[in-house]
């Protein structure tokens, strides 16, 4: 019930500091599947993509005011889809896999957009393990293995020399932990989206990996903030 009345008060046009209160209230109680089997269903799951602006045809980060809502909505979502089996079959019914792979490309080269991306690659990541269907849509449909290596490649801040050569630069500082964190998140989605591809069938397949490849040898050269941050990056 307690789920239930915070989801009815965020149904409605109330302040952010209010939507951000009662997310951050969902996020916790989340975390227990015996409360999430009520309140998992095709209405509430839309509640909550709403305010992680995953439903709009507008500009979804007009407002930086709103960044804090979309985040904590966006953890809720990792929260009942990774303890649903009922919310991970909403999510393809949905189609969240194609909006977050939108809001994903919406923040590539805005400020002060980390955590959105953070969670929405995190999103992308747990519904690439735990929906099969949505891995295949993902890499067929959505173009997934493109999206994910580019978040990949704006999270490391790649500068290219040659077409699949990365410009290496020894003096550079190590990541931030946002950074960090952003390029895990978007090499455990891409692994998953990947598992399957042992046959590269076409030229811009053969394009993607290859360019991918460059990236991923660029990250094995590069640091995070801290030695055990480094290790979870390569």
């Amino acid at each position: 019930k307690l789920c239930e009345g915070i989801l009815n008060i965020l149904e409605k046009d109330t302040k952010t500091s209010c939507q951000v209160a009662c997310l951050e209230a969902l996020r916790i109680l989340s975390r227990d599947k015996k409360v999430l089997v009520p309140v998992t269903t095709k209405r509430n799951m839309q509640i909550l993509m709403k305010l992680a602006k995953l439903d709009t045809l507008e500009d979804p980060l007009e407002r930086v005011s709103e960044f804090p809502v979309i985040v904590e909505a966006l953890k809720c979502l990792c929260n009942i889809i990774f303890n649903s089996s009922v919310a991970q079959k909403l999510s393809l019914e949905l189609n969240l896999a194609a909006m977050l792979c939108s809001l994903l490309q919406e923040c590539k080269d805005r400020p002060l957009v980390a955590d959105i991306k953070c969670f929405d690659l995190r999103l992308l990541f747990l519904l690439s393990l735990l929906h099969t269907d949505i891995r295949a849509q993902l890499r067929q449909e959505l173009q997934g293995v493109q999206v994910l290596t580019q978040a990949l490649e704006s999270s490391l801040s790649v500068r290219w020399t040659e077409e699949y050569k990365v410009a290496e630069d020894r003096d550079r500082p190590p990541l931030s932990l946002q950074e960090t964190d952003c390029a895990i998140e978007a090499l455990k989605a891409l692994f998953n989206v990947t598992l399957d591809s042992w046959n590269v069938h076409s030229k811009n397949e053969s394009h993607q990996f290859r360019y991918m490849a460059a990236i991923l040898r660029h990250c094995l050269l590069t640091t995070g903030p801290t030695e055990e941050k480094t290790e979870e990056l390569h």
